[in-house]
């Protein structure tokens, strides 16, 4: 039914971070002559999950991430899911690269630079299994120039806070990935959306909510959005619509009534970062090291000591320490998961949690925390801090996807899901981790779901070729070419050569 206040659009993108705005480029760019429009709930872009201070993982490539080399039962190393993971971001350098290539992004160094990627372990169980990660992974193409130690000097020249004060007695061992990188993914958001509005046809609305979705019987989707400043409600048709809302994804999705989003469900989990403001301290680390999980935690919470730079300023943050609201976004509401609730997801909903014991005692524990006690998880990485240089801030609000399972009624994913109607005339991306870092080729999805007769064009092809040198190819199973791509991607975004050299 169409309304006086109606307007009409093709495309309709919900929430204005790294995920609608790489879907944004890719559509503009494939189809110049396409009409978007852009509804963000808060005055800004990309303030929730794509912020730098809300978003816990910055560049994730696998290169450190020991939770995606899990052991499997006969010992061996499953490096599969670091593979993809490492390809994914491989995937989104070189759409970044063909973006400041083209002009559209000014200044790379705004939002990547370099940083080393470090795992760190101690105990010889743990150093067993990072010795067998190494040997894994050393020789794979996506991994060329992987270093690893024990060796004490070695060490303390890679991360001297990490090894200062720290008992000699106790095995230790280090990888290091040199060509790490550091992403701000609120500024590389804001580049972006910079840059769409500037093309013709794009407007993007910011303190409008989008309140309802309808599917009329023409195909249209009628997007109901509510102006937060004056008030007033409006309607926009559109052919398509994806919802990228981070944690407010799951509400809206229910509200479109496809059968395939029937028995999701999601499971709120906050974060917090202990935040370094000794400069003294600060200036003597430059690594991103992260170490192992502890037992029942959810991925996002691996504990690292992080060199990041937002905003061009060097930053030092540990954690992410978990917690539980039941807010869906930081700037959410307290009522979110309770509203989320319907008679299709309650039962996986519940299945998911009896299964999920530990993790919910997990989330007690972190929750109930004392500030000394998050300080002594702190100077396990960092023997000798002092509790004067740090303090705790709120990081953002994760939703991880809960779903139907013919077993067990209910599980919990760690990800990120994308969840379309069988006539690809919407789209939504649920979960979390690894997120941001792999935003182009979870878009790249989007559009083989949603867009499957224009993709396939000789046109379409094309553009995406030029866009990503390596779409359709494989650069994990070709050492030659992925090398080939690394040495463009780093020249055009101003970080250093990779090197193939590994050393132990």
């Amino acid at each position: 039914m169409e309304h006086s206040d109606t307007t009409h659009t093709d495309v309709v993108l919900i929430g204005a971070g790294i995920m609608s705005a790489t879907l944004g480029i890719f559509l503009k760019e494939l189809k110049p002559d396409i009409r978007i429009e852009i509804f963000e709930r808060l005055d800004a872009v990309s303030e929730e999950s794509s912020d730098a201070w809300n978003n816990a993982g910055t560049g994730h490539s696998a290169f450190c991430e020991l939770n995606y080399t899990p052991q499997r039962e006969d010992g061996s190393i499953d490096v599969s899911k670091a593979e993809k993971i490492a390809e994914s971001f491989e995937i989104s350098r070189q759409f970044w690269s063909y973006l400041v290539d083209t002009k559209a992004i000014p200044d790379p160094k705004a939002f990547i630079r370099d940083i080393p990627h470090m795992s760190f372990v101690w105990g010889g169980d743990n150093v067993f299994y990072l010795r067998k990660r190494y040997q894994a992974l050393k020789d794979h193409p996506l991994f060329a120039g992987m270093q690893y130690s024990e060796k004490w000097p070695q060490l303390e020249q890679w991360m001297p806070l990490v090894m200062e004060g720290r008992d000699p007695g106790i095995e230790v061992a280090a990888t290091r990935m040199e060509n790490g990188t550091d992403v701000n993914f609120g500024a590389l958001t804001r580049a972006l959306l910079k840059h769409l509005e500037k093309q013709g046809g794009v407007k993007i609305h910011l303190n409008h909510e989008v309140r309802d979705l309808d599917k009329e019987k023409d195909g249209h989707w009628n997007v109901m959005v509510k102006d937060l400043g004056n008030h007033e409600k409006r309607h926009v048709l559109a052919n398509f619509v994806f919802i990228g809302a981070g944690g407010g994804s799951l509400p809206l999705l229910e509200k479109s009534d496809i059968k395939e989003a029937e028995g999701y469900g999601g499971f709120p989990v906050s974060g917090q970062w202990l935040k370094c403001h000794n400069e003294n301290v600060i200036a003597q680390h430059d690594a991103k090291v992260y170490g192992k999980a502890s037992v029942g935690s959810p991925p996002m919470s691996v504990p690292h000591l992080d060199t990041r730079v937002i905003d061009g300023k060097k930053a030092l943050l540990f954690g992410p320490y978990a917690g539980f609201s039941t807010k869906f976004l930081k700037n959410g509401s307290y009522w979110d998961l309770a509203g989320s609730l319907e008679l299709e997801n309650l039962l996986p909903m519940l299945s998911a949690g009896i299964h999920n014991l530990p993790l919910t005692r997990y989330l007690i524990k972190q929750a109930s925390q004392s500030d000394e006690e998050r300080f002594e998880a702190l100077k396990e990485y960092f023997p000798e801090a002092s509790m004067a240089d740090w303090e705790l801030v709120v990081a953002g609000q994760r939703v991880q996807v809960i779903k139907k399972d013919e077993e067990q009624g209910g599980v919990l994913e760690f990800g990120t899901e994308i969840v379309n109607a069988a006539d690809g005339s919407i789209a939504a991306l649920l979960g979390a981790s690894p997120g941001a870092s792999t935003a182009v080729a979870i878009m790249l999805d989007v559009l083989k779901r949603c867009f499957k007769s224009e993709i396939d064009s000789p046109e379409w092809q094309e553009k995406l070729k030029r866009m990503i040198p390596s779409y359709g190819q494989s650069l994990a199973r070709d050492a030659a070419f992925c090398s080939e791509i690394r040495e463009w991607t780093s020249k055009t975004l101003q970080l250093k050569p990779f090197s193939p050299v590994h050393t132990n």
